[in-house]
């Protein structure tokens, strides 16, 4: 019913916003995680993240195969997937082309705008610096670039998160 897209920069306070707005919900909240811990660091980061959501939230792993595992979530809850950042970047590795990459976010927004409940989406926006020099770090920047977008299409709510603050963007045009 509600899609609301939550994007800026790293560390700015989208996720920590996420599960404030769905623990004030009081609805039953799932948490779609898209994170692998491949190293120290990476479970170092999804530790912290896991401390600062409430007890008894269900957790969903989906590094690659998101939108099937979203269209087997029960109705009426918050879903939260965090974030679409990683999820890219997976697909990346894995070998997927762009051309899938979007038309599984494209399935997603409609998922979301489809689902009985609401959907928190998390994405990192990576596209305001200077253009990266090498080909895969330009690859990857527009391909996120390309999911937020379509992803920001389908939503009734569209953030700019910078430093804990929210500039909502305009609205979708139809």
């Amino acid at each position: 019913m509600t899609l609301t897209l939550l994007t800026g920069g790293a560390r700015s306070g989208k996720s920590a916003l996420a599960v404030r707005r769905a623990a004030r919900s009081g609805l039953p909240v799932v948490f779609v995680a898209t994170g692998e811990a491949r190293d120290d660091e990476m479970a170092d980061r999804i530790a912290r993240h896991r401390e600062e959501r409430p007890e008894g939230w269900a957790t969903v792993e989906a590094p690659h195969d998101l939108v099937d595992a979203v269209r087997v979530l029960p109705p009426d809850h918050v879903v939260i997937v965090d974030c679409l950042s990683l999820w890219v970047s997976n697909l990346m590795e894995r070998g997927d082309d762009e051309a899938a990459t979007v038309a599984a976010a494209d399935e997603l927004g409609r998922w979301a705008t489809a689902y009985p409940g609401t959907v928190l989406v998390v994405t990192n926006e990576v596209g305001l610096g200077i253009v990266p020099m090498h080909p895969v770090s330009r690859d990857y920047r527009d391909r996120l670039g390309r999911v937020n977008a379509t992803v920001a299409a389908h939503a009734d709510l569209a953030q700019l998160v910078v430093a804990g603050r929210t500039l909502t963007l305009d609205p979708r045009e139809d």
